[in-house]
């Protein structure tokens, strides 16, 4: 079983310079279909991070909304189970005020559909962590339009970037709409932010809409293909992010099979840096008690399902409850086996990969190392053509 136990900090000089940054890779289940749960989980497992030391704290794709694992569409034919599954998945939703990357909401009150985004921005301030998170966003007003985002936030709970997945895999492109290559320009950062992350006073700009895709961090990037399992596979997405000097590169996926790490140790070495991966390990019992690949697996729970279990939370969906009468015997089934990681820039795995269970998983490192790395090769700089 792997070791989630942090790493020692090593120590530095305080007058070498040396960047270290300890990082977390969160690996759990977010509580499907249900926005109000699984922010209260993300909260406890930001905390739980921070007392291991991280000052980077990542958690997987479509951790708010959930991963809709299983759920069938047909080619020409709709039903009215799909309807009713859709509509209680847009009702998980998080929605994003007007133009938030950039603005400090702390003495704000953000209430409404924008509670829950008030909630995410306290958790990172609360714990003063940069904070990178999948969700499910939704357009607001009512509207049923869905991104698959990631969400990079300051340890000031200020929102650093928005990235809505470039190009839903599959069956994904049903629910998620298409994303952009771009994140709107936002303000340079303040005092201390980006220490130990990039230049040592916290230089750099955010949101550089003339750059395209990114974090807008010049020194830490977030990937944009990296909300979602194949999209970073994507190699010119991957090379913008290389020209701008991405150190960290973060990779929030679904996709735990066992081909993800080479894929990881690939992107890492191709851009020399230091990549992490965050995905969720769950099984079916993570998911509604009346979903349908759940209730697949055993009908008799189709029968005990929902009829007032459960409770109303602020975003209006049930909390739902297993009840009683359904049969502890009735194994769950293994949907995600995760396989979080943390790897370096050449390529050597320094956490994980993390399977079959919830986790953390750490590791320090060492900014200062990437430019070392990149002495015989550098794919935007040095080692690319003049053409």
């Amino acid at each position: 079983m792997p070791d989630t136990t942090p790493i020692p900090t090593p120590a530095a000089d305080p007058g070498s310079g040396t960047r270290i940054i300890r990082v977390a890779a969160v690996q759990a289940a977010s509580v499907a279909y249900d926005l109000d749960s699984s922010l209260i989980k993300a909260r406890k497992l930001v905390v739980d991070a921070k007392e291991g030391g991280a000052g980077m704290v990542v958690l997987p794709e479509a951790f708010l909304g959930g991963y809709p694992r299983g759920m069938g569409f047909e080619i020409g034919r709709r039903t009215g189970e799909q309807r009713e599954w859709f509509g209680r998945y847009v009702k998980a939703g998080l929605v994003l005020p007007p133009n938030p990357v950039g603005k400090d909401y702390s003495g704000a009150t953000l209430d409404g559909e924008y509670a829950a985004f008030g909630e995410l921005c306290a958790i990172a301030r609360d714990s003063a962590v940069y904070l990178s998170i999948g969700v499910v966003e939704r357009a607001p007003h009512g509207s049923a339009t869905l991104w698959c985002t990631n969400l990079l936030f300051s340890p000031d709970g200020v929102l650093l970037s928005r990235h809505r997945k470039l190009q839903p895999t599959a069956a994904e492109r049903v629910v998620w709409s298409q994303g952009e290559g771009t994140n709107g320009p936002g303000p340079g950062p303040g005092p201390g932010l980006g220490k130990g992350l990039g230049k040592e006073d916290g230089g750099g700009t955010r949101g550089s809409g003339a750059e395209g895709v990114g974090s807008g961090e010049d020194n830490m990037a977030v990937v944009p293909t990296g909300v979602g399992g194949s999209a970073d596979y994507m190699p010119l997405a991957r090379y913008v992010l290389y020209k701008k000097g991405v150190e960290i590169y973060v990779a929030p996926t679904a996709d735990a099979r066992p081909t993800w790490l080479p894929t990881m140790q690939h992107i890492s070495q191709e851009g020399r840096c230091f990549v992490i991966s965050a995905n969720q390990f769950h099984t079916s019992n993570d998911f509604p008690i009346d979903y349908p690949p759940r209730v697949a697996l055993d009908p008799s729970r189709a029968d005990a399902a929902v009829n007032g279990a459960g409770t109303i939370g602020t975003n209006g969906m049930k909390s739902h409850a297993v009840p009683a009468e359904v049969p502890a015997e009735v194994p769950a089934e293994v949907w995600s086996r995760g396989g979080s990681c943390i790897v370096g820039p050449l390529g050597e795995v320094l956490a994980g990969p993390l399977w079959d269970r919830e986790g953390i998983i750490f590791a320090d490192l060492d900014m200062d190392s990437l430019l070392g790395a990149r002495l015989d090769f550098e794919a935007a700089g040095h080692y690319a053509g003049r053409n």
